[in-house]
């Protein structure tokens, strides 16, 4: 739940890259093996990245603190563009100095830039960033708050040199999935996600047993993927240019050579459980729905807000919002368009990339890595993505389950509060290295192979992805390590027994509130919002702080927050419903704000 206040003004940097390019013919079969420790230190002496990686392959540090980076691309010669993002969707903080978009160069052959340089617009000239970036014939195409521009590179620079132009405008900002990621085709169709304001177009956003607006106007504007022509200027946004509709958010696209075939990633829906317990185990909100991988066609329906993707049934069912009855009911999404593939549930897939070259051996030609930023909301239960994946494909489907390719960029604890580092856009480059972004602190990853020619499969160990039907598995437990020899949840009872107690509760509250945030009482979900300890992510903010956004910090204007919640959020760009959308009793509201209390209250 997002109990808002005003956090610390934080000093992460993001990277968020973004690719525009995917998909095709078969990989070779393989009997998956659990793969052995690579002995990094001599098979790739230069690998400082520590990345998990199958054996052959090498990954260095490219770039390091380039600012919130969410899509990128490669040029032919080399030169690695980044657009970088701000604003709302990470908590307004501090913008890295200079321009939004950045251009990095190894001239070294190290594996690393030596070359950095910023661009585009700036805060002072109004602008925040934004996601989606491309090539197309020479010129470096971007998205700034609500546009798309092209920029022309002259000859001898890596930057240029005049002012954006723009190409389309207007395109709609606000709400959830305020960002415009976009891919060009060979003929110049400008294919740009326009993704949903809301979870699932409900009269209320996020908030229990609210239903959905039928039909959904929210479609007229968003959910879908439009299409315009790189080849043209001052085009404005309107429902007229709708190519396909019923996506919640697709992040990530793949255009085969061939043209003929556009894929793109879904974002599934969240909360499930939180906002129908009555229709839902509490396990299924980590479970449902899968995320998605789609084959684009003009005029396509994939179902939004309608319909979810439910991996144990492999098909398509009917929303809760809509009148479903926790996955019976089909009605209308019998004949909406299904995904290819399925991932596990609420892993956000961020970007995807198309792998074409020769560099990897040849089991990875002609599919598609897609990187999943990972997830906030199967909390209580493990969080899962944080991870780059490999998905062979066929023409126009997938073949076979999914490897994870590259892992480890999270460090030991997957939670959106507490990863290190996450995947969050890929690119390829022309010598056919892999590039990777990382959106917490602002790394660009190069993956390379150097296990031998990569001419043919080899007998090369993988770690296949769990199934998107896959069980939740165990209530994580606090995040607090005990002493050596004691009970697994001494250091974790410990901690709250130390903190505060406000006037009108006890310490028995204050621990029962504990349980409550970190979802083992009552099915609240604040952890995936606020982190384990409740320093806050880019979802919620940092509850240790002292600055409040909402009330004065008592401990009644904390039950008073908690239970009307925060429709419209100052600082975030999601909202927050009613005891953060789970059915919670007084004694539990008062329980779970007097630990918030003393967290906030909790001596230096």
């Amino acid at each position: 739940m997002h109990i808002f206040r005003l956090s610390r003004a934080a000093s992460s940097v993001i990277v968020m890259l973004g690719a525009v390019f995917a998909i095709s013919s078969t990989a070779l079969a393989q009997t998956p093996v659990k793969p052995n420790a690579q002995d990094a230190s001599h098979a790739c002496p230069h690998d400082d990245s520590g990345l998990k990686l199958p054996a052959g392959f090498c990954a260095t540090i490219f770039a390091d603190g380039v600012g919130h980076a969410r899509h990128m691309v490669v040029s032919p010669n080399g030169v690695v563009y980044v657009n970088t993002w701000s604003g709302r969707y990470y908590g307004n903080d501090t913008p890295h100095a200079g321009g939004f978009l950045v251009a990095l160069q190894d001239t070294t052959g190290s594996g690393k830039a030596n070359v950095n340089q910023r661009f585009g617009e700036t805060v002072q000239s109004g602008g925040t960033g934004g996601t989606g970036i491309g090539l197309y014939k020479g010129a470096l195409f971007a998205e700034i708050n609500d546009k798309i521009v092209s920029y022309t590179l002259p000859a001898g620079s890596i930057v240029p040199q005049g002012s954006a132009v723009t190409v389309v405008s207007g395109l709609p900002l606000g709400g959830d999935h305020p960002m415009h990621p976009f891919a060009i085709d060979a003929d110049g169709s400008l294919y740009v996600d326009v993704a949903t304001a809301t979870n699932a177009c409900q009269s209320k956003n996020r908030t229990p047993k609210s239903p959905g607006i039928d039909p959904c106007t929210e479609l007229e504007t968003r959910g879908g993927i439009w299409r315009y022509d790189a080849n043209k200027t001052n085009q404005k946004f309107s429902p007229a240019e709708r190519f396909a509709t019923g996506i919640r958010n697709a992040e990530g696209f793949a255009i085969d050579p061939t043209g003929h075939h556009l894929f793109v990633t879904q974002h599934g829906r969240d909360q499930l459980r939180t906002n129908w317990p009555a229709l839902y185990k509490p396990e299924e909100e980590a479970t449902l729905p899968a995320e998605e991988l789609l084959l684009l066609t003009r005029g396509g329906d994939y179902g939004w807000p309608e319909c979810y993707y439910d991996a144990v049934q492999r098909k398509l069912v009917l929303a809760p919002e809509y009148g479903g009855d926790g996955g019976k009911k089909l009605g209308p999404c019998a004949t909406k368009s299904a995904p290819i593939a399925a991932f596990p549930a609420h892993w956000a897939p961020n970007a995807m990339v198309r792998y074409d070259s020769q560099q990897f051996p040849a089991r990875y030609h002609d599919g598609v890595f897609i990187a999943f930023h990972g997830s906030w909301n199967r909390a209580p239960y493990p969080q899962g993505g944080y991870n780059v994946v490999y998905q062979a494909l066929e023409g126009d489907h997938s073949s076979g389950q999914c490897e994870i390719f590259a892992d480890g960029f999270a460090g030991p604890v997957k939670t959106p509060d507490q990863a290190t580092h996450r995947p969050s856009g890929l690119a390829v480059g022309p010598d056919g290295s892999l590039y990777v972004s990382d959106d917490v602190r602002g790394r660009i990853y190069r993956i390379v192979y150097s296990g031998g020619s990569g001419s043919g499969s080899g007998s090369a160990q993988f770690t296949p992805c769990p199934s998107a039907s896959a069980p939740a598995g165990n209530i994580t437990a606090a995040d607090a390590k005990p002493p050596e020899g004691t009970h697994p949840d001494a250091g974790a009872a410990a901690a709250t027994a130390s903190l505060p107690v406000p006037n009108g509760a006890t310490k028995e509250m204050v621990a029962l509130g504990d349980r409550i945030y970190h979802g083992q009482v009552g099915g609240a979900t604040c952890v995936g919002c606020h982190g384990a300890a409740g320093t806050g992510t880019t979802l919620g903010p940092n509850l240790t702080d002292t600055q409040w956004l909402w009330g004065d910090g008592s401990y009644r204007a904390i039950v008073k927050t908690i239970t009307a919640g925060v429709p419209e959020p100052k600082k975030y760009r999601s909202p927050m419903p009613p005891m953060g959308g789970a059915q919670l009793t007084d004694d539990q509201v008062r329980a779970v704000a007097a630990y918030v209390w003393g967290l906030s209250h909790r001596a230096p």
